[in-house]
């Protein structure tokens, strides 16, 4: 009999079901982001978490999170930027860049 490789989806599946349980899945299919809170960082961090690496997701709340930007360039090509203001440790109102939206799609601009 002929063992053919599975797939990585398989894999992924099987442990899902329950029939890989105990045995290691490949590297990286563990892996989730977590956002970080802003309301652990200084509003100067904050704003220089984004400059710094361009975008990451953010926790304002228990359960709200989102994902701010640098600019437009880590947009989507159909998206805009629109300013966006969280709450860290020492303000409440802290900008610390952008979050991109579908201006056409529900955004603030009309066609």
């Amino acid at each position: 009999m002929r063992r053919l490789p599975l797939a990585f989806g398989t894999l992924a599946f099987l442990a899902g079901s329950g029939l890989l349980a105990g045995a290691p899945l490949p590297a990286g299919t563990d892996r989730m982001v977590t956002p970080t809170p802003s309301i652990s960082m200084t509003c100067a961090e904050a704003a220089a978490l984004i400059n710094t690496r361009g975008s990451a997701v953010l926790a304002t709340s228990r359960t709200l999170y989102d994902r701010y930007v640098r600019d437009r360039s880590f947009c989507l090509y159909d998206q805009d930027t629109k300013p966006e203001w969280v709450p860290t440790k020492d303000n409440p109102q802290c900008f610390i860049g952008y979050s991109c939206f579908e201006p056409f799609r529900g955004g603030s601009y009309s066609r």
